[in-house]
């Protein structure tokens, strides 16, 4: 009986300890054993893609990377043709060298991808391998294995790299990434791109999308030799010259930090350009009960519609994104309007600046108009008034909203609601005055430098006061403005460009300064720089 009993227990201990090493580890995302490609194994690590989401998580990011990767070589490896699976989806075919056409294969997100025929299933994303691919191959085999993948990687921070994990705005576009792979070769500079398409929704205006391979190296995404090619705003086009993972990155041009701090930094500009705009109108107010020539001449009088024009826009602007998109529809609309029209007002009137600039300095003879600056104020007061009224009409004002990828509110003011209004009367109608102000403020310039004083140095200091001179007109004619052309350069254009055009105004102010309050040693050193504005008026109203 003992003997028994002994037997029997040892009969289960053999059978408990037998059982521990086949046992599953706790959390398989840590990949600290060597797992198998079959398919209990796959469908269990790709369960990793949503549970490794923080840097605390349980995860060795690292492995299960490595593990994706390397799931290509497997295939290129083995006899399977198709793995199907909720996450996990892949062809493998053996393919000629010497194939006579292109071959193009259907990735649609609810099937295995299937190799079909070009005038078909062209609505769903897909890849175009051309043949010379194929025939560019090192080697003599005559027949490859080609592996097609696509991978649902997500939310969580697998193939996100540090970089785009850290900014929680960007985003890999639908978490799909489609790996290729010809045989165990590493293709590399083809003379013919492969070219993958990615169809998706309409992008928010604040979002780009580019076109990316992992790069396994450097564990992150990057864009050498891949072009991004957008058709029609729902399909975008990669071409690559090589053969790896690629995906579609969606990127906001303006995150909401960023958003944020550039209006933090515009709203300060604004309220210290605000300032020094109302001193230059007071300093005006004076200067006209004190010295008779300013009753009569225009010169001081287009700065003032300038700066005028220019502090309504500050204070309409403060208004505007210090309210957001509160209140009711009429109201958004009417600030939306105000603001456009100020807007126009300010372009206006730096046009303005810049063509009495073109005929004090350029043309000089013959340019008498009676009512003069009458004339101006029709047209610098007046065209905006046309344009917001056009503009209103075709009902283009409302709540204007920047969104991110996952839907969040970045930034909500009244302004546009209808892109081609805003192009046509506010991005054409700057670009007009913008470069009109431009050549005039350049061919100016080169008068200045050109002077007999300037270039013979026959006093000292000429020079820097003819740099001054131009900087001062450039503040006229709005130069600051333009650097909004160099915005799409990176983030760094942008914050100067917030930072030197909010400060307009107290650029005029010195300028203002300067002009009529000169030393003494410039009046008496003073050239034609120094007196470039005081030229008589060019009217008698």
């Amino acid at each position: 009986m003992e003997t028994a009993r002994g037997l029997g227990a040892l009969l289960l201990l053999l059978l408990v300890s037998g059982k521990r090493p086949t046992e599953k580890p706790r959390n398989v995302c840590l990949l600290t054993e060597s797992y198998e490609y079959d398919h209990f194994h796959l469908d269990d690590i790709s369960t990793c893609f949503a549970k490794c989401r923080e840097p605390r998580d349980n995860c060795n990011v690292g492995n299960v990377q490595r593990y994706w990767l390397n799931f290509e070589f497997y295939l290129v490896d083995n006899s399977l043709e198709t793995v199907d699976m909720p996450l996990v989806k892949a062809l493998v075919q053996n393919i000629s060298t010497n194939i006579s056409e292109d071959l193009l294969f259907s990735l649609a997100p609810s099937q295995v991808p299937r190799q079909v025929m070009m005038f078909e299933d062209k609505s769903s994303d897909r890849v175009r391998l051309p043949k010379s691919l194929f025939g560019a191959l090192p080697g003599s085999e005559s027949v490859v294995r080609l592996a097609i993948t696509v991978l649902d990687i997500g939310a969580g921070n697998i193939f996100k790299g540090p970089q785009l994990y850290q900014d929680d705005d960007s985003t890999v576009l639908n978490n799909r990434m489609v790996g290729l792979r010809a045989g165990r070769m590493n293709v590399t500079g083809l003379s013919e791109p492969v070219e993958i398409t990615f169809f998706h929704q309409h992008q928010p205006p604040n979002m780009f999308l580019t076109c990316v391979f992992w790069d396994v190296a450097k564990g992150r995404w990057a864009s050498q030799g891949c072009s991004t090619k957008e058709i029609g705003g729902l399909e975008t086009v990669c071409l690559c010259d090589h053969l790896t993972f690629f995906a579609l990155l969606l990127r906001p041009i303006l995150d909401r930090a960023t958003a944020q701090a550039l209006i933090y930094i515009s709203q300060a500009g604004c309220g210290v350009s605000m300032i020094f705009l109302a001193f230059t109108m007071v300093l005006y107010v004076a200067l006209r009960f004190s010295l008779q020539r300013f009753k009569s001449e225009d010169v001081p009088k287009i700065h003032m519609a300038l700066s005028s024009s220019l502090f309504l826009l500050n204070l309409t602007f403060l208004i505007n994104v210090g309210s957001g998109s509160q209140g009711s529809l009429a109201s958004c609309w009417a600030r939306a309007a105000v603001f456009h029209y100020f807007l126009l007002c300010v372009f206006t009137w730096m046009g303005l600046e810049a063509f009495h600039l073109y005929l004090l300095a350029i043309r000089v003879f013959n340019t008498y108009f009676g009512h003069y600056f009458l004339k101006l104020s029709l047209l610098g007061w007046g065209l905006p008034a046309l344009m917001v009224v056009g503009a209103g009409s075709s009902n283009s004002y409302g709540v204007y909203t920047i969104r991110d990828q996952e839907n969040r509110t970045s930034l909500e003011l009244c302004w546009f609601q209808k892109e081609p209004a805003l192009y046509a009367t506010v991005h054409g109608y700057f670009l007009i005055t913008f470069l009109f102000g431009t050549v005039t403020l350049a061919l100016v310039a080169w008068k200045i430098f050109t002077m007999p004083s300037v270039t013979a140095g026959k006093e000292q200091g000429q020079t820097w006061k003819a740099v001054l001179t131009v900087l001062g007109l450039s503040s006229l004619v709005g130069m600051t403005w333009g650097l909004a052309v160099l915005t799409p350069l990176g983030l760094s254009t942008i914050y100067i460009f917030a930072f030197f055009n909010s400060l307009q105004g107290v650029f005029i102010f010195c300028w203002f300064t300067i002009l009529y309050f000169p030393s003494q040693s410039l009046k008496a050193s003073s050239s034609g720089t120094a007196h470039l504005n005081q030229a008589p008026s060019t009217s008698h109203e």
